[in-house]
């Protein structure tokens, strides 16, 4: 059976990306904890999905996606000062350099309580710089992939927009 859109498939998956002139393993998944997904539901990056389009299961695929494909190029303007008065701890009003270091991952809302993480890259008297590019911007994403399973999604799995494990699924 040749993969679709709105299919279930089951990878395991080797990503590797360059840094420095080495080729470094960041992610995987294995036979014996695969990735599944349906394919469209918009989980995982298109351009993965498109190179996996009419595959069966036994084949392998190997492909390489540039930052434009995958989590765009990095960009300065992405990396914004925040008064430390912003980044107080709301239980004691004061910036908490214990919490916030240099390298951290804080996590933040939007206006609207939406959440989103940024990388902390400078600490100032008066400000943090914060990176709010994806961990992966500017990389190309070198994938080895295994097509462990392809089968048709059920109704409930395309109703819910995304794949279930043995046995159904509970909401």
């Amino acid at each position: 059976m040749q993969l679709l859109n709105q299919m279930v498939c089951s990878v395991a998956y080797q990503l590797h990306i360059t840094e420095n002139e080495e080729r470094k393993l960041i992610d995987q998944s294995t036979v014996e904890a695969p990735l599944t997904f349906l394919v469209g539901s918009g989980q995982l990056l298109a351009k993965f999905e498109e190179n996996l389009m009419g595959k069966s299961t036994g084949d392998k695929v190997n492909f390489l996606l540039a930052p434009e494909d995958a989590y765009g190029n990095y960009r300065m303007e992405d990396i914004v000062s925040i008064p430390k008065a912003n980044l107080a701890h709301p239980d004691t009003g004061h910036f908490d350099e214990e919490i916030i270091k240099l390298g951290s991952v804080i996590p933040l809302q939007d206006q609207d309580g939406n959440p989103f993480q940024g990388i902390v890259k400078q600490i100032n008297q008066d400000d943090v710089s914060i990176d709010f590019n994806h961990p992966l911007a500017g990389k190309s994403l070198d994938f080895e992939v295994e097509i462990l399973e392809v089968r048709q999604a059920t109704e409930e799995e395309i109703a819910h927009g995304h794949a279930h494990g043995p046995g159904g699924h509970r909401h």
